[in-house]
C-alpha cells in the first residue's frame, strides 16, 4: 500500500471504517464519497472501483504476512524460537490494524477480477507455513500427524485472534503471550 497516493490513503481508511460498519456488500461508493463529504463522480479520480479498495486491502495485508514470513524464515534461531517468532510476526500484522484485517478476514471472498490471483497468494502463503512447520518440529523431533491441519489450525486462530483483543482489557502482549503458549504448547502431542 506504500505507492497508494495521499487521497487514496484518506480514501483508504474512509473505507474501512465504512466497511467495518456496513460490511463490504452493504457499503456503495456513494456511501462513501458522503463519507469523505465528496461527489460520488469526483471518488472516480482517485480510484478505479470499490473492488480497488478491497483489492488494496486484501493484497496489502497478504504482502505484509508474507514480508513477516520471509523474515522467519532468514532468522537463524532454534526450532522453537522460530515457531515462537513466527506466531509473534504473523500477529503483528495481525493487530497492527484490527479493522482491516477482520475486512482481510472476511471480505476476500467478494473480490471479483483479482479473486483467483488472491486465492492463489492465500494457498502459497499457507504451503510455506506448512513448510516451516513441519521443519520446526521435526527439528524439534515433535510429531506432526497432520501438517496442513495444523498449519490450517495456526492460522485461524492467529488469524482470527483479533475479535479476542477487542473484547478484553489486557494488553496485547499478555494476550499474544497467550496465544503463543497455546499453540506452542498445546499442539506438540506425543513426541517422538
Amino acid at each position: 500500500m506504500s505507492e497508494l497516493k495521499e487521497k487514496q490513503i484518506k480514501i483508504l481508511e474512509v473505507a474501512v471504517e465504512l466497511f467495518k460498519e456496513k460490511g463490504y456488500m452493504g457499503s456503495s461508493v456513494r456511501d462513501l464519497a458522503t463519507k469523505l463529504n465528496i461527489k460520488a463522480a469526483s471518488l472516480y479520480a482517485h480510484i478505479r472501483s470499490k473492488e480497488e479498495i478491497l483489492e488494496w486491502i486484501c493484497f496489502g495485508v497478504a504482502h505484509d504476512f508474507f514480508e513477516e514470513l520471509q523474515e522467519v524464515k532468514n532468522t537463524k534461531v532454534p526450532a522453537q524460537e522460530k515457531l515462537n517468532l513466527f506466531i509473534e510476526k504473523h500477529l503483528s500484522v495481525v493487530l497492527k490494524n484490527r479493522d482491516v484485517t477482520h475486512i482481510y478476514s472476511n471480505e476476500w471472498k467478494h473480490l471479483e477480477e483479482r479473486l483467483p490471483e488472491f486465492v492463489e497468494l492465500r494457498k502459497n502463503y499457507q504451503q510455506e507455513v506448512e513448510q516451516l512447520i513441519s521443519e520446526i518440529y521435526e527439528a524439534q523431533n515433535w510429531e506432526l500427524r497432520s501438517p496442513a491441519f495444523t498449519t490450517r489450525f495456526i492460522l485461524h486462530t492467529l488469524n482470527n485472534s483479533y475479535f479476542w483483543f477487542k473484547r478484553n482489557i489486557e494488553s496485547t502482549s499478555e494476550i499474544t503471550d497467550e496465544i503463543r503458549d497455546k499453540i506452542l504448547f498445546g499442539l506438540l502431542g506425543n513426541q517422538k
